[in-house]
């Protein structure tokens, strides 16, 4: 634990990637134990929900958000009296085209509900009630931090890189990188500009049905994808 600069907390959770790696890919394992006789990958919807029910907390995945702003499109809500709750906007679960959006929503999620829950309960034990808006008890989640929040906002961040570690399991990444890079002679990150790099993230969004962004952010977080300018921060 370190102190929390932001202000929410006394103190938060500080995590190295490489530790969440292991325990998103354990959380993975088990949820897929005896579930699949092919395949592993992708990790469908149904596996997300599952998942987050298993873990204790309600789902609404037709969810009106609006209120919290046009551009959220989760929350994680902790109560001091009785299980979470998750909110997916409807306008994820509504849109078929949004599939992948709403399974990396869903992730990152599950990521507030299983590595954050436990910072609430001091914080919620001596409030009982909070009105619908009220931060106090919501991780309130915007598009544009679901994937790649910036390493300032410790809570997104760490939510977005498990919503990576899940749905791309790391070392299945890594094999997958391998597997593309081991017969070209590639032995170092590849340019994210070059064709490799663009064949090897489409490899990436086909194998784990996750959109461009995500199997970029992915690639680059694990050190699998270089750039030219300043790449995302690895600690949160």
């Amino acid at each position: 634990m370190v102190r929390d600069t932001t202000g929410r907390f006394a103190e938060r959770p500080h995590y190295a990637p490489d530790e969440l790696d292991r325990e998103c890919e354990r959380i993975v394992t088990r949820l897929l134990r005896g579930r699949r006789s092919g395949s592993l990958y992708p990790i469908t919807t149904d596996e997300l929900t599952i998942l987050i029910e298993q873990s204790g907390a309600g789902l609404d995945a037709y969810a009106d958000l609006s209120d919290f702003g046009g551009d959220v499109e989760g929350v994680t809500i902790f109560h001091p009296d009785r299980d979470p709750e998750i909110l997916i906007s409807d306008r994820l679960a509504n849109d078929e085209r949004r599939e992948n959006r709403l399974r990396t929503t869903l992730a990152h999620e599950f990521g507030h509900l299983y590595f954050h829950r436990h910072l609430w309960a001091d914080k919620l034990a001596a409030r009982r009630l909070f009105d619908r808006l009220s931060r106090d008890n919501k991780a309130i989640c915007k598009r544009d931090t679901i994937l790649n929040a910036r390493d300032v906002d410790w809570m997104e961040w760490q939510a977005g890189y498990v919503s990576g570690a899940i749905l791309m399991p790391v070392t299945a990444v890594r094999r997958l990188v391998s597997d593309y890079c081991g017969p070209r002679n590639l032995h170092a990150a590849v340019s994210v500009a070059s064709e490799h790099g663009r064949q090897i993230v489409a490899h990436v969004m086909e194998t784990f049905q996750v959109s461009e962004d995500a199997a970029r952010v992915r690639l680059f977080k694990l050190g699998q994808l270089t750039a030219s300018d300043q790449q995302p921060s690895l600690f949160g």
